[in-house]
């Protein structure tokens, strides 16, 4: 009963136009604020899958660090433990230190020295753009570079007029400013990748023995242990926590990169709390469509009491109208997002300035979580907005006299 109330007022022609016209002014602006909140969710949604994506071809599920030093010492019976662990697919050895790299130029990279096998751990090797990823072997190094790396440093990996030479810190050398302080070598450029602008500019790859024999490191020394998984990370980490101690830091592929995805997530959060604002902006014009209402229905209200309503019905009704109202601007909100959002992913309608991106449109993915959040938050804000009209509508006393 009280429903049908909301809705003949709802559709019942108004003696002033204003009244229609506030009205549908808050249902547009509900439904902006609607469509708002779910696109720019959905955006945040494409950009994280994409980082994550991106950020997962170049980390390891899981990889253990020394907690302390730089490097760390495996022995054989800990090997073993590690690779009885259930759910690991595949484990490769890292040696990572800091290096100046001569071309043409130089430059200060991040060298990686990694096994055969490293291409098991992730797919870097689909992102290698110009040339293979040859790592080659002690005797002979290839590296893998950034395509920044590449333009610093002034390298061609097809016409390399200038021996490009690797600049790497003697660990027994007195101090670096001595005359053996750096061991150098002549490394052969193999190919250039392209991933992401951070990892671009500071990453290179050779060959583990080549980069061991560079920092003198011993046969059981490592910087690094890289592990793929099943999909199980959280119970890989915890095993290899417990057989390890706490001499060693496991890391999954999230808390590699913890502070990135920290910061993914409050952008999102506060974008949301941003653009929430239009909705509260919509909840004042609905108040002033509910008291315009209020105002024109004042004969119906006394009538209704002199047959026996009393003031909770007529809150009610008024309560029903507004968030008629809302309804009907949330539904138009979460239609017209999801057709703008379809027209994206199927057609990448709206381009991305500049031309160094990925790719060259704006990712989108739609979650079921993120309709659920701003059903929530229009519903909270049209309530407390049409319960203030509401009450106050109940308690005014209203005569049939004009």
């Amino acid at each position: 009963m009280n429903l049908l109330f909301a809705w003949r007022y709802f559709r019942s022609k108004k003696s002033t136009n204003a009244i229609n016209i506030i009205a549908w002014i808050a249902v547009t602006a509900i439904a902006v604020g609607t469509a708002s909140l779910i696109i720019i969710l959905s955006v945040f949604n494409g950009f994280e899958d994409l980082v994550k994506g991106l950020y997962g071809d170049f980390y390891a599920s899981v990889k253990i660090v020394p907690a302390q030093s730089k490097t760390f010492h495996i022995s054989p019976n800990q090997l073993k433990q590690i690779k009885d662990v259930k759910n690991i697919l595949a484990i490769s050895f890292i040696a990572e230190e800091k290096a100046l790299l001569m071309g043409n130029y130089q430059t200060i990279v991040t060298v990686k020295g990694v096994e055969a096998n490293y291409n098991a751990i992730n797919n870097i090797s689909k992102y290698v753009k110009q040339g293979n990823f040859g790592i080659g072997d002690r005797e002979n190094p290839g590296i893998v570079m950034g395509a920044g790396i590449e333009n610093a440093a002034g390298v061609d990996i097809y016409r390399g007029i200038t021996p490009t030479i690797l600049y790497m810190p003697n660990q027994n050398a007195a101090s670096l400013n001595s005359s053996d302080g750096l061991n150098s070598y002549i490394v052969k450029p193999t190919g250039t990748f392209v991933i992401q602008q951070d990892f671009d500019n500071k990453y290179a790859f050779t060959n583990l023995a080549f980069l061991k024999y560079m920092l003198n490191m011993s046969d059981d020394e490592y910087s690094a242990i890289e592990i793929k998984t099943n999909g199980e990370d959280a119970l890989v980490k915890n095993e290899l926590q417990q057989l390890l101690g706490s001499g060693y830091k496991v890391q999954t592929r999230y808390e590699q990169n913890q502070s990135l995805y920290a910061v993914m997530q409050m952008e999102k959060w506060v974008i949301y709390a941003i653009l929430s604002l239009i909705l509260v902006v919509a909840a004042f014009n609905m108040i002033g469509a509910l008291t315009m209402l209020v105002l024109e229905k004042q004969k119906d209200i006394a009538v209704l009491k002199a047959m026996g309503a009393d003031n909770t019905r007529i809150q009610r009704i008024f309560l029903l109208e507004g968030l008629l109202l809302a309804g009907i601007g949330t539904g138009l909100g979460l239609l017209l997002a999801t057709s703008i959002c379809w027209l994206q992913i199927q057609f990448h309608l709206i381009k991305l300035g500049g031309s160094t991106f990925i790719i060259d449109y704006y990712p989108v993915k739609t979650a079921i979580t993120d309709y659920l959040l701003v059903f929530v938050t229009v519903s909270c804000i049209a309530f407390s907005a049409a319960w203030i009209t509401a009450r106050k509508s109940s308690r005014a006393s209203y005569s049939l006299r004009t």
